[in-house]
């Protein structure tokens, strides 16, 4: 689930990330009346369903039939940090992902990592953000070229990675800071990405970056809402 709009008295429209059709928009049927008994909940975003949809040729809307929760979530909705990473990260996917267009693997990958945010200790999700922001900008085909090195040593939002050379084009960092996303991007795994040691600061400044470099390349990103709730609570 990527979002949902109120539509009418008691439905809503959602926007959904398949595995099938991409990133569809779907209308959801008197889930919203209180005879619903607060199902609307199932439609909260970051939520992972199985649907049944009426499909029907011509028509922008479908319309959900069923539909019944593929996981259930045990920390995410009530921890503070995993739920604003769980809400920036959906934002993310809202913004970057190709209408309707099969992206299998950006689908696996996604919903790996929520189960992983899940199942992980909070204290150990701080860099799940920017190791988000790499997986999604990989598997879109834009992922950062080269490693940190003493060769290069800088990163460079205009050539798209690790470079030689100082910058000449804002946001800049740190050699520190390049080192700790190059060790970022070497990571295999949810797990694996947490024991990279960043400082609260060099994550925000790193996350920022990342943001500005995937604008370059999605002309649908712009400004992520969510990014001022994920600053308060990681810092």
């Amino acid at each position: 689930m990527l979002r949902a709009v109120k539509y009418g008295e008691t439905s809503l429209i959602v926007t959904v990330f398949t595995d099938i059709s991409g990133t569809q928009a779907y209308i959801v049927q008197g889930v919203r009346a209180a005879s619903a008994r607060n199902k609307a909940a199932y439609f909260q975003p970051g939520m992972m369903l199985d649907l049944v949809v009426y499909a029907q040729p011509n028509k922008n809307l479908q319309y959900v039939r069923e539909y019944s929760a593929s996981y259930i979530y045990k920390t995410v909705m009530d921890d503070v940090v995993k739920n604003a990473i769980a809400m920036f990260c959906t934002e993310v996917l809202l913004r970057v992902l190709p209408e309707s267009a099969t992206m299998p693997e950006l689908f696996e990958a996604a919903r790996s990592f929520f189960r992983a945010l899940d199942e992980e200790p909070a204290i150990g999700c701080a860099n799940a953000p920017l190791y988000f922001l790499s997986v999604c900008s990989s598997l879109l085909g834009y992922g950062l070229k080269g490693s940190y090195g003493p060769d290069t040593p800088y990163l460079d939002i205009q050539e798209g990675g690790f470079s030689a050379h100082p910058p000449t084009v804002p946001p800049f960092t740190s050699s520190e800071d390049a080192h700790a996303l190059s060790d970022l991007l070497e990571t295999q795994g949810f797990t694996i990405s947490g024991n990279v040691p960043m400082n609260a600061d060099m994550r925000l400044r790193l996350t920022d970056w990342f943001i500005a470099f995937m604008q370059r390349h999605s002309e649908h990103m712009g400004n992520i809402r969510s990014l001022p709730i994920l600053r308060t609570i990681l810092h």
